[in-house]
């Protein structure tokens, strides 16, 4: 796979060539077509992989590296959700040890996910609009997983 560029100056990923055209993917959509050969150039250092990562969203991508496991995801999601929330408020919610949840937050502040602020006179961590977008993106996203209603049986 290679990373290759169009005459309009947009970005895709070689999928395959041929001796006239050939099959690039749009990282954004994922949508595949057929471009003369004319028409492409390669783009020189820059990995195919970081060029298909691009079409996801950036606020995804930045929560995506700051986050380690559901229990982070799930403080993230708390603290945008209730925040802007007191740490001591925060420790009691979390199942999570304190040196644990400090390490999440200093992830997440690193990557510009969560900021401080002050709560009742405490310090506490409030979600960036990164975060919130993220998680809307997350949440509400193209991955459809149903409307969250239970359909059982009643029992």
């Amino acid at each position: 796979m290679q990373t290759v560029r169009d005459g309009d100056g947009e970005t895709y990923l070689l999928v395959k060539r041929s001796a006239e055209s050939s099959r690039v993917r749009d990282p954004a959509t994922g949508a595949e077509r057929y471009v003369d050969n004319e028409e492409l150039s390669v783009v020189d250092g820059e990995s195919p992989l970081a060029t298909a990562a691009s079409g996801v969203p950036e606020p995804v991508r930045r929560t995506l590296g700051a986050v380690r496991d559901d229990r982070s995801l799930g403080l993230l999601a708390v603290v945008a959700d209730e925040g802007p929330i007191a740490a001591i408020d925060l420790l009691d919610a979390a199942d999570m040890c304190e040196s644990d949840l400090h390490g999440a937050l200093s992830e997440f502040r690193a990557a510009g996910l969560v900021a401080e602020a002050e709560v009742a006179g405490r310090r506490g961590y409030e979600a960036t609009a990164v975060a919130t977008e993220a998680l809307g993106l997350l949440r509400d996203g193209s991955a459809d997983e149903g409307d969250g209603v239970d359909e059982g049986d009643g029992d």
